[in-house]
């Protein structure tokens, strides 16, 4: 009876050891580590990191991720700030401004979740040494790289 099995050449699908990075550390958790902080670590492995690409890309990209998540949130707490006390400013409009607050508030708990989900995705992916390119950031940190 014929098997269905095929040979696996093991010398090819064995991974490549990560090398070292000029911060003492793999690349693979230099890499992770660049988002562990926001753009605090990212910075400090941007600079630090002269001619790793991978780190630099990780790097660069956990800069921009965490910029625009804080820039996302300020716009979304003085958008909803001036919304709310202009809401509630008259008596005739607190229903309205009620209902905007608490749809203010879903979305930037959407915004909070979701940043957590990306970063938290982007530390294990990195860690396990594979580049995930996240659609217009990754655009922008290839620029800074």
């Amino acid at each position: 009876m014929a098997s269905n099995t095929q040979d696996v050449d093991l010398e090819a699908e064995r991974m490549t050891e990560p090398t070292e990075t000029e911060s003492g550390l793999d690349e693979n958790v230099a890499g992770a580590l660049s988002y562990l902080f926001g753009f605090v670590s990212g910075l400090i492995f941007f600079l630090i990191e002269g001619e790793n690409q991978f780190v630099r890309f990780h790097a660069a990209q956990s800069i921009v991720v965490s910029g625009l998540v804080v820039l996302a949130s300020i716009v979304l707490s003085i958008g909803g700030t001036i919304l709310t006390t202009v809401m509630f400013a008259s008596t005739s409009t607190v229903i309205i401004g009620s209902i905007i607050s608490l749809l203010l508030g879903l979305v930037w708990l959407g915004l909070t979740l979701g940043g957590f989900a990306v970063w938290v995705y982007l530390i294990v992916t990195t860690y396990r040494g594979k580049t995930t390119r996240l659609p217009v950031v990754a655009g922008i940190a290839d620029k800074l790289v």
